[in-house]
Order: C-alpha cells, then structure tokens, then sequence
C-alpha cells in the first residue's frame, strides 16, 4: 500500500446497494485510487467508522465500508443464513462494482469474515489482513462470552485503557442490537469448527494484526489463526486492545504501511 499523503475531503458517500437473493448492503464510500474493504466486527460499523475516514484521508486509497446486514437495523435477506453466505454476498458487491486488487481488512468478526472472503479464491480479492479476528477454536485459549453482556462490558473487556472507551449511549444497558445480529450470523459459540482447517486454503497474502491486551480473544489465539494460513505474518501491536482502529488508530494505519505493497 502507498505511504502518500493525499489532500482534500474523504467524506463518505452513503447507498444501498442491491444485490441478487433479495440481499442488500448499506455502504460508506470513501472514493480513492485503490480500494479498501473494512469489516467491521460485533460492535457494529461505528468501530471502523472513524479509521475509515483516516486511511482515506492519510492514503491514496478507495475505502468501502459496508454495514453487515442486520445490523443498525439494515435489512437482512432470508439468504445470509451464515458467515459464508454473507463472504459471497460481499464478492458480489466487488463484482457489482467491478473492484480489483481488493484489500479486505475485517476485525474481530469482520477478521472471521475476511478469511471466508478469501477463501472464495476470487480474483478481485488481492490480500487480507485480520485484525483481532474470531471464529476458531484455540484449546487453552477460548474467546470470552460477550453474548449476555451489555455493550459497557464488552468495552471493558475491548481495551488497553478503558478510559479510551467511547461511552455507549443512553439505555443500552442490556445486550447490544448488532451483538444480537452477530449471533444470528456465527451462532451462539461464535466459532467454526472447520475454520482454522480450512485456512490453510486462503492462498492470497494475508497479515493478522493483534492488540497485545486483547482480553475477547487474546494473542496466543492470534498466533493460532496466523499459523493456520500459509504464510501469513503476524504483528503485536502494544498497549492495544480488541479494537485497534479504535483505540490506537495511528498505531494500526502505522503497521498497515509497515506491511508495504505486494
């Protein structure tokens, strides 16, 4: 990825984009030279927003940011049955948009995400990097139960320094809406089986990316995912959390232009 500085807006455009199945996917786009994929994960697109605008404006780079259906209320079709039926979903988007040398960067269940993406083998697909992704399963190393907590303590769990933890808005006290949407994508144990095998299929450069105080799915379960996919490189990143883009947002843009252009 080019380390340029551009100048000028990255003001998103926003639309829904329809899509065959009755799916539709509601998009931010931030429109550069080379596209950008941004998963977001369980917390909803809101996590993502604000690095989205950043690498926008910090790159010469396109950066799409899609809300995963069903999730601030966006409609879901009676297609997205799973977390492989919404990867086709989104390589129907990049075909809708005839996008190439896409970079499919996802965190947390848009990390469990992106590895189904390039599991696809699409040739619009150019490289994928996992930040703090879910979805295997690491003896010794589970992924902490978020399903009955409120988003508060999830973010207690999500960061270095809880300080830096945006404060939710009023009345969430229960279980958050979009964790309630996940659910309805992963399961209830937020993990596939048949995951961490079937990565060693993913034959696109990939990079895992992992906050080194991530107390949801901590950095021995990120060397785990690493070691799945062939060739795959892995980076700690200090005195971060399970939201990099988040809560050290430069350190994140930092290790993306760390990892160059391939």
């Amino acid at each position: 990825m080019s380390s340029s500085i551009t100048t000028g807006s990255a003001r998103p455009t926003r639309h829904a984009v329809p899509l065959d199945d009755g799916v539709e996917i509601t998009l931010q786009d931030r429109d550069r030279s080379r596209p950008f994929l941004l998963l977001h994960g369980g917390g909803g697109v809101a996590t993502m927003a604000g690095f989205a605008d950043l690498l926008a404006e910090r790159t010469r780079t396109r950066v799409l940011l899609p809300t995963h259906p069903g999730f601030a209320g966006t409609p879901k079709a009676p297609a997205l049955t799973g977390v492989a039926a919404l990867a086709r979903a989104y390589l129907a988007l990049l075909e809708r948009l005839d996008l190439a040398d896409v970079t499919v960067l996802g965190n947390s269940f848009g990390g469990w995400l992106a590895a189904e993406i390039a599991l696809q083998a699409s040739p619009r697909v150019g490289r994928v990097i996992l930040v703090d992704g879910i979805g295997i399963d690491v003896p010794g190393h589970p992924m902490t139960d978020v399903s009955g907590m409120s988003t508060a303590e999830i973010r207690t769990y999500s960061f270095h320094d809880p300080r830096r933890a945006p404060t939710p808005p009023a009345g969430t006290a229960g279980p958050s809406p979009d964790v309630r949407a996940l659910i309805g994508y992963t399961g209830p144990a937020m993990a596939d089986p048949t995951l961490a095998g079937r990565l060693a299929g993913i034959d696109v450069p990939a990079h895992v990316l992992w906050g080194a105080s991530d107390r949801i799915v901590d950095p021995e379960y990120g060397k785990a995912l690493a070691a799945a996919i062939p060739a795959a490189t892995f980076t700690l990143l200090p005195s971060t959390g399970h939201l990099p883009q988040l809560e050290t947002p430069e350190l994140l843009l930092g290790a993306l232009l760390n990892l160059g252009d391939e």
